[in-house]
């Protein structure tokens, strides 16, 4: 065993297939992103339509089709279930860790390499995404291929550099939209500006931004933009295509679905989500604020410096680009920012590597934060398993009746599943013990309590959740799956009637109709379910019959509607 080492490729890929694979499947898919995409992908399956992204076997034009067409592939391969929506993260996962362990060997050595790859892993939200069945982990690596490349170019070839930028921006674009490609462009603007100031200064500039390099990544990058803009209104119509850019519009304009927060939102989601390497790249952050900072305190800004400009600074503008278009953006979304935690984990990794080489010293700010965020998630993830094991010492504190109801479900716990908190903050504090003597072993103890943290909190806690907010729901349409019945939500957006019940194809448009469902010529027993918060007014239709309340849903039942139906044929004669 000791002649094993960690700053190894195999070693990368044997800790991401351990940390992400396992345990896939064990929860349902959440409702909605989760179950969204994987009935796009089951509806591929199931039309043989390929090209058309769909839901309920409608034209679903917010999202391209490449990430589908993966998880339709691991359906082939594993069957339409939950791990097989979730096993392409999983595969891109050991591909982003080893980009980063090879890319770190290239500008460095295989030590920073495996420090970039090990401090991904170790970091909340960034090793969560990997476990998910949500698009953004593919979609970022294909623009953070796409900056790698047109940053970081072949020495030989910067044509061949520029020309692969624009195929994975397009890829990028296959896979979720225009912001796929504008990422990277945004980037690669901001370089060229910093590079034109550096001409003009006689300083040394950063990359080879020539005509000709613009020209070839526009170009390829314009290609597949235009080729899926093409074959969406081939496919589905001139109108869908409006309605996508109207979709477009609603999201940077408006608070669509609700999701509006203040401008501050994603950068208090990167610093509690991204932890630890949140506050650990937080020093090379903040040197995009140098040539503010020098005006008023020259003598710190002398002390901002960025190692590594040619490479340092390209993720630097990439971290500040997301952060900044995605603040402006009126809809926000937790995942809308994750494109940042890609130059944020590089800039963490090279604060460490400057670290442990003796060259910066570790400040005394930085023990506080690590301390501060450390105990808030470690509270958190503790309170989270006390709450579902004592719901009546809680209850009366939530002013909720909704999640009230919800902490009524039937949910097992094994009594010790609050000792994660606890252990993961103890694991901190051992870490922040040993930085003074043990500096490499303080990032290790760090960085991998992170990774078996999520590894287990996911397989033990998360399932639990699962149990309260959605599991009673999702449990009643697989039970009806297969029968000639229909089955909606009510009062409510929902996707998991469509995935859990397997909605078959060819069912009659007003099925999906909730007015219709409710009052209309109903031909099929029909099963509605209410949240309990909004079901009073389904309570009184003459048309519903009540079945039973459970865990926060009300469930109603109707039958067909024999006289309307003859009243809808005499119409229709």
């Amino acid at each position: 065993m000791k002649n094993i080492k960690l700053e190894n490729p195999w070693v990368i890929a044997f800790l991401a297939v351990a940390f992400f694979v396992p345990y896939l499947g064990q929860t349902h898919l959440f409702d909605w992103d989760e179950i969204n995409f994987a009935e796009s992908a089951r509806e591929m399956l199931v039309s043989g339509n390929y090209l058309r992204v769909q839901v309920d076997f409608q034209p679903f034009w917010e999202k391209p089709p490449l990430f589908f067409w993966l998880q339709a592939l691991s359906m082939k391969m594993f069957g339409i279930n939950e791990f097989a929506a979730r096993f392409p993260n999983a595969v891109v996962g050991v591909f982003t860790l080893l980009t980063f362990y090879f890319l770190g060997k290239r500008l460095v050595d295989a030590r920073f390499g495996f420090l970039w790859a090990l401090v991904y892993l170790g970091s909340v939200t960034p090793h969560l995404y990997f476990k998910s069945g949500i698009i953004d982990p593919w979609f970022n690596y294909f623009m953070f291929l796409s900056v790698v490349n047109f940053s970081f170019p072949d020495a030989k070839n910067t044509a061949k550099s520029f020309l692969l930028a624009g195929i994975f921006a397009g890829l990028a674009v296959w896979t979720k939209g225009p912001v796929g490609v504008g990422v990277p462009t945004l980037v690669l603007a901001a370089l060229w500006i910093i590079q034109q100031v550096q001409k003009k200064n006689n300083q040394a500039t950063i990359g080879d931004y020539s005509v000709k390099n613009l020209l070839i990544y526009a170009i390829t990058a314009g290609v597949f933009t235009i080729g899926w803009m093409l074959a969406i209104i081939l496919e589905s119509g001139w109108a869908t295509f409006v309605a996508f850019l109207q979709y477009l519009y609603r999201l940077g304009a408006t608070s669509e679905a609700d999701h509006g927060q203040p401008f501050y939102y994603h950068f208090v989601v990167v610093l509690i989500g991204c932890f630890p390497i949140s506050v650990i790249g937080l020093k090379y952050v903040a040197v995009a604020f140098k040539p503010l900072i020098a005006r008023w305190k020259p003598q710190v800004a002398d002390k901002m410096t960025l190692p590594m400009p040619a490479f340092s600074l390209p993720m630097l503008c990439l971290f500040w680009v997301v952060m900044i278009v995605f603040s402006i953006v009126k809809t926000k979304i937790v995942h809308y920012s994750s494109m940042a935690y890609f130059p944020l984990s590089y800039l963490a990794a090279l604060w460490l590597h400057q670290w442990l080489k003796g060259e910066i010293v570790w400040p005394r700010w930085m023990t506080v934060m690590v301390l501060l965020i450390g105990f808030i998630l470690s509270l958190v993830l503790t309170l989270v398993p006390l709450i579902g094991m004592n719901p009546t010492a809680f209850i009366p504190y939530i002013d909720d009746k909704f999640a009230v109801a919800n902490l009524q479900a039937p949910v097992e716990w094994a009594g010790n599943e609050w000792l994660w908190g606890v252990l993961y903050f103890g694991a901190i504090c051992v870490a922040l013990v040993r930085w003074k003597k043990q500096k490499q072993m303080a990032i290790r103890i760090l960085f991998f309590s992170t990774s078996l943290l999520m590894f287990f909190y996911t397989a033990n806690v998360v399932p639990k959740i699962e149990g309260y907010t959605q599991r009673t729901v999702i449990d009643f349409y697989e039970a009806k799956k297969g029968q000639d019945v229909y089955v909606w939500p009510i009062g409510n957006r929902s996707y998991a009637q469509f995935f859990y019940f397997k909605k078959p194809m060819g069912v009659r448009p007003e099925a999906s109709d909730e007015e219709w469902l409710l009052n209309g010529p109903v031909d099929k027993p029909t099963f509605l379910i209410a949240r309990i918060d909004r079901a009073d007014a389904y309570r009184v239709n003459p048309n519903l019959e009540f079945l039973k309340e459970e865990n926060g849903f009300v469930f109603f039942r109707r039958k067909p509607d024999y006289q309307k139906i003859a009243e809808s044929l005499r119409k229709m004669e």
